[in-house]
C-alpha cells in the first residue's frame, strides 16, 4: 500500500533531499524556488510512502476544484528516485486519485517533466496516467539542440552569425537583471502585448538563491545593453527562460553573436540546449516564424505534454 502525506514546511529538508537525489527533479522543484511565489498559490503538494520509505513527490496547488502540478512552474509532475518502477507507479497514481478525490477535487491538471531533464529514464508516470484514464489536453513545441548530434546552423544563419561577429558586439555573463528584465518587458509588450511572468525583483531573488543554476548573459555595444538571455541550467539542460534584443540589437545581429557564444563555448558541454516553446493557446497555435528562427540554429522539437486526470 502507498500512503500519502500533505506537504508542510516541517518537511522541507526531506523534500529537498529527495529532489536532489531523484532521477528527474531539478532546482525548480526545490522548495526555495517553489515557495518564492507561495502567496500566489494554495500549495497542496504531496509526499508518497511505500513500506515507510519516501518514493515520490508531487508539487501541486489548488485551483478551485482542480489540482495543478504546479501552476507556478514550467513543469511539475511526479518526482521519483531509482526505486520507482512501473508497477509501483500505478499504485502511487491510484493513491493520488483516492486522496484528492476524498478531498473533494474533481481533476488533476498534470504537467509532465520533459524527458530531457531526466538524469535517468523516468516515464513511469506517463504509463500510469494512461492506465488511469488521463487525457492529453495540451502539447507544447519546445525547440531543443542535442549536443551529441547537433544539426548545425542553416546556411542563412551561418552567414548572419559570421556577419554579426564582425561587428562591435561584446558578450559576457552579467548581473544586470533589472536592465535586462526591462528590455524583456519592452519586447514582450511591443511584440505580443504581454509581460514577463517574473518581475526583476523576483529574478534577482531567485538568482541569489540559485547562483549555480540561474545566469544572465548579455550582449552590449559600447555601454548599451542590446540583447540578453536568462538561462536556467540543470544537470542536463541549459534552458533560455527569457531572451530579448532591442531594435539596435536586432540591427547589429546581437542575438546571433550571443547565442553562438552560448552554444559553442558556454554550454558546449551540456547535453541539451533549449530555446523554449513556440506555441500558444494551449498548444493549438504554432508561431511558425518563431519556430523557424530557433530551428535555424539546429534545434528540433521536444514536446511538453499536459494531461488531465479525472478524480471522481
Amino acid at each position: 500500500m502507498v500512503s500519502v502525506l500533505k506537504y508542510s514546511g516541517k518537511y522541507k529538508a526531506t523534500w529537498d533531499a529527495f529532489v536532489a537525489g531523484s532521477r528527474n527533479g531539478t532546482f525548480l522543484l526545490l522548495r526555495d524556488y517553489m515557495d518564492y511565489h507561495a502567496h500566489r498559490f494554495t500549495d497542496h503538494s504531496l509526499l508518497f510512502y511505500h513500506k515507510e520509505k519516501l518514493v515520490a513527490l508531487l508539487p501541486a496547488n489548488e485551483a478551485g476544484n482542480e489540482i495543478h502540478s504546479h501552476g507556478g512552474l514550467s513543469y511539475g509532475g511526479l518526482i521519483t528516485d531509482k526505486r520507482m518502477k512501473a508497477a509501483l507507479m500505478l499504485e502511487v497514481v491510484q493513491a493520488l486519485k483516492s486522496y484528492f478525490g476524498e478531498q473533494g477535487f474533481s481533476s488533476l491538471k498534470y504537467k509532465a517533466i520533459p524527458h530531457i531533464y531526466h538524469r535517468q529514464p523516468a516515464e513511469e508516470d506517463l504509463y500510469a496516467l494512461f492506465r488511469h484514464g488521463a487525457t492529453l489536453y495540451r502539447r507544447d513545441v519546445n525547440a531543443v539542440i542535442a549536443a551529441a548530434d547537433t544539426l548545425g546552423y542553416s546556411k542563412t544563419r551561418r552567414w548572419e552569425v559570421k556577419k554579426a561577429k564582425s561587428g562591435e558586439v561584446q558578450v559576457r555573463q552579467s548581473t544586470a537583471y533589472a536592465a535586462f528584465m526591462q528590455l524583456e518587458q519592452q519586447v514582450l509588450q511591443e511584440k505580443h502585448n504581454t509581460t514577463p511572468v517574473h518581475t526583476a525583483e523576483e529574478i534577482e531573488l531567485l538568482a541569489s538563491r540559485f547562483p549555480g543554476n540561474i545566469r544572465l548573459y548579455t550582449a552590449t555595444r559600447g555601454n548599451e545593453l542590446v540583447a540578453g538571455a536568462l538561462v536556467y541550467e540543470t544537470a542536463t539542460v541549459a534552458h533560455c527562460q527569457y531572451m530579448a534584443a532591442s531594435a539596435d540589437g536586432r540591427d547589429a545581429g546581437a542575438m546571433d553573436v550571443l547565442v553562438d557564444w552560448l552554444l559553442t563555448e558556454v554550454y558546449a558541454h551540456k547535453p541539451y540546449f533549449s530555446f523554449g516553446i513556440s506555441t500558444d493557446q494551449q498548444g493549438a497555435y504554432l508561431n511558425e516564424g518563431l519556430a523557424r528562427n530557433k530551428e535555424s540554429y539546429g534545434a528540433r522539437t521536444v514536446v511538453h505534454d499536459f494531461y488531465e486526470l479525472k478524480l471522481v
